[in-house]
């Protein structure tokens, strides 16, 4: 029988990566996807409108190894009409890895719209290159609004996407770094992943960076923590694995520096939708959430003020 290591103990084997920051971070879940079509810059300054304070999103590699703005490594039918203007019915049928920067803007990701998201505005969209997401949304922020928000950056890989829905690894990361460090601050940006060989990597190759570890799994944060191998700054998990608990035991995890007496391991869950949930979470100690809806927050004084 194996023996059980206390979580306290499990986590001074490991290092915090990065100082805590002392806000409560409301994310914009590919923008603001309640709100309007995801992953394109009408959503990003939607959220920015109602005052987050971090744009959460997804980046994927185009064939001409562009940093695009996507969840999918395709073309989704739920949301996407073809170049024709004509439903998908393959949702595989076109793998934007195979596609060009060019014969991606020929798709519409917005018109369709989403019937998950009734309330979304349908409006002609396509999927962005992640550095005119970073232009736009600076230039919104620079005339717009009263503070600096960070970038929470989804990599979408997986072992069973290599080479056929994106490149390796080092490469996707790399080429998500190299665009990113020409246009913003590395302490305003976080990388995060479901992919823990990304945050592996990260963590070896760029140790300054801020990561965040995406769960979804059913392992206790325990498990996943080791599994991952260093502590990271956020912890991440679907918000109804979460108790008051379990916050209490990763806000525990001890800091890198013990003179940073505000330093500790951050918990940020998604995606949550309705008021009352988040709450219930931030009365359970969460340090931000991440919603689909940053206007439900804004009326439950989630969010910060913004210039009208």
């Amino acid at each position: 029988m194996k023996a059980v290591i206390p979580f306290v103990f499990l986590c001074m084997s490991f290092k915090i990566q990065a100082q805590y920051i002392p806000k409560f971070d409301l994310q914009g879940h590919r923008g603001a996807r309640g709100l309007k079509p995801e992953n394109t810059i009408p959503a990003f300054i939607t959220a920015l409108e109602w005052g987050v304070t971090t744009l959460e999103l997804d980046v994927v590699i185009t064939k001409d190894k562009q940093v695009l703005v996507s969840h999918e490594p395709y073309m989704a039918p739920g949301i996407c009409l073809n170049q024709t203007g004509a439903s998908i019915t393959n949702e595989k049928e076109f793998n934007i890895y195979k596609l060009t920067y060019t014969e991606i803007q020929q798709f519409d990701c917005g018109s369709k719209g989403n019937d998950r998201f009734p309330e979304q505005i349908r409006e002609s969209a396509h999927k962005p290159l992640l550095k005119d997401v970073i232009v736009a949304a600076e230039n919104h922020i620079k005339n717009k609004t009263t503070f600096e928000v960070d970038y929470n950056i989804e990599i979408k890989s997986s072992k069973s996407g290599d080479g056929k829905e994106h490149p390796s690894v080092e490469e996707f990361s790399d080429l998500v770094y190299n665009t990113i460090d020409q246009y913003l601050p590395w302490e305003r940006i976080v990388i995060q992943s479901f992919d823990f060989r990304v945050l592996q990597y990260w963590h070896k190759k760029y140790p300054a960076v801020r990561l965040a570890a995406l769960v979804e799994n059913l392992k206790s944060q325990e498990e996943n923590l080791k599994e991952l191998g260093f502590i990271p700054s956020i912890y991440s998990p679907y918000y109804k694995f979460l108790s008051k608990e379990k916050v209490q035991q990763l806000h525990s995890v001890p800091a890198e520096n013990p003179e940073k007496t505000k330093a500790k391991l951050r918990v940020i869950p998604w995606t949550v939708n309705e008021a009352q949930e988040m709450l219930d979470l931030k009365a359970m100690g969460v340090d931000g959430l991440i919603t689909d809806y940053p206007n439900r927050a804004a009326e439950i004084g989630l969010t910060l003020p913004v210039k009208k």
